[in-house]
């Protein structure tokens, strides 16, 4: 059976990470001396902050390093000797999730958010800001879907035929990280326009987040197909990549074939498949190396009244 989506881990993969993060960034420069290092972090109750030059990030200093300096002598030096150049960054215009998994899988507390086109630092994130903008928009968002839910219709309501379907189309290219996601945003928005539930419709986003960015990452792009249809939602991904040589090993969560400055963006993780099998109610792949694998995902549309289904048929 497929596990149930919340709106919270909606919108993580919605959000970017512009909307979370901490634009007023509180920062040093590898001039500082080491000795005003703990009256910055004090007054401004931080236990970090990177060092800017010329408005570029140069490194990170923490209470860590404050630490050992102290326990080393502390002598007098300036940030640029303690600091942590080695920085891990995050770009301004990642999904939210990115930054999530990158937190955990690091263990760090912070990370310095840079913009893709120019690399200069325009913010920070960090656990608690996640959980602040989450909060916050999801006030914002319950309010409009209270002004939503009394204009709302269903769009087979007042078809009178057979058989009806609306068909969307998503184009995906490949390599296109800035836009890792788009499609299915655009796809959420449509749903709900639609009048499709929204445990359905997040389970539909969030289905067509990870076979989207499986495309940016692994091919030279795809197509996405969203079929919908009464009671159902068809999701088709298709491409003519590398293909996949072991679906079943592909499968398995935390399994992962991207390359490493992939997983240093953030991306390849392995839970792309995982997450799309557990969002839907059937699920097929097709994959032949060297000429493409299509994937469709069908997810069967929640009904006030119905008793809970007791099994899905997951193939794969």
């Amino acid at each position: 059976m497929p596990e149930e989506v919340t709106k919270i881990q909606e919108m993580i993969y919605e959000l970017l990470v512009r909307e979370v993060m901490t634009k007023e960034v509180i920062s040093v420069m590898p001039s500082t001396p080491m000795s005003d290092l703990r009256e910055i972090l004090r007054a401004k109750r931080i236990s970090g902050t990177p060092v800017v030059e010329d408005g570029r990030l140069v490194g990170m200093i923490s209470i860590e390093d404050f630490i050992k300096w102290l326990f080393d002598g502390g002598q007098a030096s300036p940030v640029a000797d303690r600091m942590t150049s080695d920085v891990r960054t995050i770009y301004d215009d990642e999904p939210l999730v990115q930054a999530v998994n990158k937190l955990e899988r690091l263990g760090f507390g912070r990370l310095p958010v840079v913009a893709r086109d120019t690399g200069r630092l325009v913010g920070v994130i960090t656990k608690g800001d996640i959980i602040r903008g989450l909060l916050r928009h999801l006030e914002v968002d319950y309010r409009n879907a209270e002004m939503r839910g009394a204009r709302s219709s269903h769009i087979f309501e007042d078809i009178q035929a057979d058989r009806a379907a609306l068909k969307l189309e998503y184009q995906v290219r490949g390599g296109d990280f800035s836009r890792g996601g788009a499609s299915a945003v655009r796809l959420k928005t449509t749903l709900l326009r639609l009048g499709i539930d929204p445990q359905t419709t997040r389970r539909a986003a969030v289905a067509a987040y990870e076979a989207e960015m499986n495309l940016i990452v692994f091919t030279e792009g795809g197509c996405i197909r969203v079929e919908v249809e009464p009671g159902i939602v068809r999701l088709l991904a298709e491409d003519d990549g590398p293909g996949i040589p072991d679906v079943e090993r592909a499968m398995q969560p935390g399994f992962s074939t991207a390359p490493d400055w992939v997983r240093e963006l953030g991306f390849g993780a392995g839970m792309g498949l995982p997450n799309i099998k557990k969002c839907a109610d059937r699920l097929r792949i097709d994959s032949v190396v060297g000429r493409g694998t299509r994937l469709e995902a069908e997810i069967l549309m929640e009904r006030q009244g119905e008793p809970e289904r007791d099994s899905a048929q997951t193939r794969a």
